[in-house]
C-alpha cells in the first residue's frame, strides 16, 4: 500500500468534526508501534519525523523507506500519509524530492512576507508532485531540533494571508508547547482558536505540543476545528516509563532478557499502547 496526502482524510476531519492522529517516529520500534496502533484500532494514521530524527536515523529518504517497507511487512491497510514534521525550507525540498506525501513547512521564524513567499513556493513544488502542504502561524512554544518558539498567539489575519498560499492544513498557536507542559501553564486559548476556525471554515487546522494537553481541552480543541493531533513526547514518556521498569525489575538479567528485541518489546508496546489511547480521544471513525 503506497502513502497518501493528507488532503482528503484531514479534509473530512475537519467536516466530520473529528481529528486524525500524527506521530512521530523515532526509529524502528516506533514505526511499528504506530502503526500497529492505528491498523487496530482500524483507523488512517499520519507518520512524521522532524529533522532531528531524520538525521538520527539516517536521513529521510531512509525513514521514507523504513515507513514503506514496515507498512509491506506488517500487510498495513489503514491510509499512512508519510510527513515531515516543523521542516525548514531545504528540508520541505529535500522531502518533495524523496517521496514523502506531506510535508510541513515551518517558516514562522522569518519576516512574514518572506514565509508567506518561500510557504507558496513549497506549496507549489509539493502539488505537483500530488503532496500536500502544512504550514504555521504564531508560534507552538519551546524548543524542537532547534526551532525555538515563545508561543506567540496566532494572528487571524496572519492565518488568512497563510490560507492564502494554498496550504492545506494549518498549524496555529493557541498556547500550545512542544514538551512538557509546566504546572502554571494557562491552557489552549479556546477564543482565538475559534476566531481563526470562523475566519478559515474549510481549512483543517492542526494542533502541535498534543502530548500533556488534558483530554478535555483536545476533545474542545477538536470541536473548533483542530483536525490534526500532533504527538510525540507522550510516546517517548511512555516509551522510558516501560523500558526502565523492564530494567528495575531485573528483567534484562533473566536469560537473555538483555537481548535487544525483549530489552525494547515492553516499550514498545507502550507506544502502541497510547497512540490507541490518544486515538480514542479523538473521535477519528473506523474504515469501513
Amino acid at each position: 500500500m503506497s502513502f497518501v496526502n493528507g488532503n482528503a482524510i484531514f479534509g473530512a476531519a475537519r467536516k466530520g468534526h473529528y481529528c486524525v492522529g500524527a506521530f512521530n517516529t523515532n526509529n524502528l520500534e516506533w514505526t511499528r508501534a504506530i502503526l500497529k496502533g492505528a491498523q487496530e484500532k482500524n483507523v488512517p494514521v499520519l507518520i512524521q519525523v522532524s529533522m532531528g530524527a531524520a538525521k538520527y536515523m539516517g536521513g529521510y529518504k531512509l525513514v521514507r523507506d523504513l515507513v514503506a517497507n514496515e507498512m509491506e511487512a506488517m500487510n498495513i491497510t489503514v491510509p499512512v500519509v508519510m510527513h515531515l514534521d516543523h521542516g525548514n525550507y531545504e528540508a520541505a525540498k529535500e522531502c518533495i524530492e524523496a517521496g514523502y506525501s506531506s510535508v510541513m513547512f515551518d517558516g514562522h521564524d522569518l519576516p512574514l512576507e518572506e514565509n508567506l513567499a518561500k510557504t507558496k513556493e513549497i506549496v507549489e513544488l509539493a502539488h505537483a508532485h500530488g503532496m500536500s502542504v502544512e504550514a504555521e502561524v504564531g508560534s507552538i512554544g519551546g524548543t524542537e531540533d532547534g526551532i525555538t518558539g515563545a508561543g506567540e498567539l496566532a494572528s487571524v489575519e496572519d492565518a488568512k494571508k497563510m490560507a492564502a498560499t494554498g496550504v492545506d492544513y494549518l498549524a496555529c498557536g493557541i498556547g500550545n508547547i512542544h514538551g512538557k507542559y509546566p504546572a502554571d501553564w494557562a491552557g489552549l486559548n479556546f477564543d482565538r482558536l475559534k476566531e481563526i476556525a470562523d475566519a478559515l471554515p474549510d481549512m483543517p487546522l492542526v494542533l502541535h505540543g498534543g502530548s500533556g494537553i488534558p483530554q478535555e481541552q483536545v476533545e474542545k480543541a477538536i470541536s473548533l476545528g483542530i483536525s490534526k493531533l500532533n504527538i510525540n513526547t507522550e510516546c517517548q514518556l511512555a516509551f522510558a516509563d516501560a523500558t526502565r521498569k523492564y530494567i528495575e525489575a531485573g528483567k534484562d538479567q533473566e536469560g537473555k532478557g538483555y537481548d535487544p528485541r525483549k530489552l525494547l518489546a515492553p516499550g514498545t508496546q507502550a507506544i502502541t499502547d497510547t497512540v490507541e489511547e490518544i486515538i480514542g480521544w479523538m473521535g477519528t471513525p473506523s474504515i469501513d
